[in-house]
């Protein structure tokens, strides 16, 4: 793309002044401040929703009587969904419209939401979840673009600073507001608080959203997205399966893990022969962004695969009630919202791979600190720990996307930032299976592990083993919880390799400043 091509687009349309309200020289107006408002309110129900049920865990464990393996489902599928549906939210939007498909999009998700709180058994919670994240993955990507497109490319960082609110409470507020709701009423209210605000969200978008343009648009790649959804699924029903079966070479795991991976491997060869392809994998070619790719892939797996068992450790291990697990996390989420806004100035003006290899150091000093947990481990350490990693991870994500990003031309951007968030989804969904398996595994291997930690729950049967059992078997619990991070320890490692490969310099190119920050506002 030429820098003649970029300038044009960087200036907007002589309509653009007009869509937002204002000279775009100025800030956010009133009709763009409202159009916000209406964004907001979804990415705060799509956000909040992951980390809300995140602690909730190990009560679906204990309701449904069912393996963590299982419950973990609730998670993965609901990530498996957002990756399924985002690349095919740009399509339908200029084939049906944006308003359209938002209204569209937060019905699936409010009619996902009451399902979910009347599931009667693991399976249904499951399916709902699936159901849930359809919508829940339509809404980020459709706000960006409705509000990008009200408030002109000009004024993109200020709709960057509009749309971060919610991603940076969503990790603080997110187990707080679910261990509540389980305390104070039950596990049904972290699904049905969702009714209420998506009425309301429903109503605004209908009055104030914009009317309304659809375009031509390319044609969606409907083979692409047929062999790659239940490619991944496939292989990871497969993976969570292990604990289960308790052997690799069972045929429930090795069909649907072979199956799953010879349907991933058709779609790469798809989509490498098609000019549209769902993920177009010819960006691949483009170094940074394989390097980036690799670098995001080891991490997610790593941190979020962790940070599904944070909340587990003291729920189960020391007996907390889901408030307090919740209120307990709220230093990662604060050490996160101090070093995002830095590091991502930082990335701009030194190059992004220096701050994230110092992000990559303080999240593994962080975790390496929960290798070494016990049953009576002091807090203040824990805590402690999880502020460090907090300010790993506001310093990792968004500089890795920014490599990946800042060296693609204004017309790839687009596509690399789809392809990154598919991957970050993935990743995620896959540590999620992974870590459940390694902590499933591990609590098995310590006989006295289960009932110490029913025994948390149960004051029957803490009654019946005695104190001194409980005691050795949340002793062994911690054990289990330790073995596990240190899995995810030596992943989060290993990000080091790529991480090493990022760019290590300021960035300069006169065209692409503007297709970085559009990049940013798609993920």
């Amino acid at each position: 793309m030429t820098d003649q091509s970029t300038e044009q687009g960087a200036q907007g349309s002589p309509n653009t002044p007009a869509q937002g309200g204002v000279d775009t020289g100025q800030g956010l107006d009133a009709a763009v401040l409202k159009i916000a408002a209406v964004i907001v309110i979804g990415a705060i129900m799509s956000i909040l929703d992951v980390t809300v049920v995140s602690v909730a865990l190990p009560t679906f464990a204990f309701e449904f009587q069912t393996s963590y393996a299982n419950v973990a489902w609730t998670m993965t599928g609901y990530t498996l969904a957002l990756a399924t549906v985002i690349p095919l939210t740009g399509w339908a939007a200029d084939r049906f419209g944006t308003k359209r498909l938002y209204i569209l999009a937060l019905i699936l998700f409010v009619a996902g939401s009451m399902l979910c709180s009347v599931a009667w058994d693991i399976t249904s919670l499951i399916v709902f979840r699936v159901l849930q994240g359809f919508g829940g993955g339509m809404l980020m990507p459709l706000g960006m673009t409705i509000l990008t497109r009200a408030a002109g490319p000009e004024r993109i960082g200020r709709v960057m600073a509009v749309l971060g609110v919610p991603m940076l409470l969503g990790p603080i507020a997110g187990p707080i507001l679910g261990g509540w709701l389980i305390d104070a009423a039950s596990w049904h209210w972290i699904f049905l608080i969702n009714v209420p605000i998506g009425a309301v969200a429903l109503v605004a978008a209908w009055v104030i959203l914009p009317k309304d343009a659809p375009e031509p648009s390319q044609s969606f790649d409907f083979v692409g997205m047929l062999l790659l959804s239940p490619g991944l699924a496939l292989f990871l029903f497969g993976v969570s399966s292990i604990p289960e079966t308790g052997t690799v070479m069972s045929a429930r795991v090795l069909v649907s893990a072979v199956v799953g991976l010879v349907l991933v491997a058709a779609f790469v060869r798809h989509a490498l022969r098609t000019e549209h392809p769902l993920i177009d994998l010819r960006l691949f070619a483009n170094r940074h962004l394989s390097v980036a790719v690799i670098a995001m892939s080891l991490f997610a797996i790593a941190f979020f695969g962790a940070g599904l068992i944070f909340p587990s450790y003291f729920l189960q291990v020391r007996g907390e009630t889901t408030l307090m697990a919740g209120l307990l996390l709220a230093p990662q989420g604060l050490g996160a919202m101090v070093s995002m806004p830095i590091a991502g100035q930082l990335a701009d003006k030194i190059g992004p791979g220096k701050i994230v290899i110092t992000g990559m150091v303080f999240v593994t000093l962080g975790m390496a600190v929960f290798t070494q947990v016990g049953s009576s481990t002091s807090y203040v350490v824990l805590l402690g720990a999880l502020f460090v990693m907090g300010l790993g991870l506001g310093a990792t994500m968004m500089p890795i996307m920014t490599a990946a990003l800042q060296t693609l031309d204004d017309a790839s951007v687009a596509r690399g930032s789809s392809l990154m968030n598919i991957i970050q989804q993935s990743a995620g969904s896959i540590g999620t299976a992974v870590i459940s398996v390694v902590l499933t595994n591990q609590l098995l291997d310590r006989a006295a592990a289960g009932p110490a930690i029913a025994a948390q729950r149960d004051p029957a049967i803490a009654e019946q083993i005695g104190p001194n059992a409980v005691q050795a078997g949340l002793a062994q619990a911690a054990d289990a919880f330790g073995g596990t991070f240190l899995v995810a320890t030596i992943i989060v490692a290993f990000t080091f390799v790529p991480a090493l490969l990022l760019p290590r310099k300021k960035f300069q190119r006169a065209d692409q400043g503007d297709a970085v920050a559009r990049g940013a506002m798609l993920h």
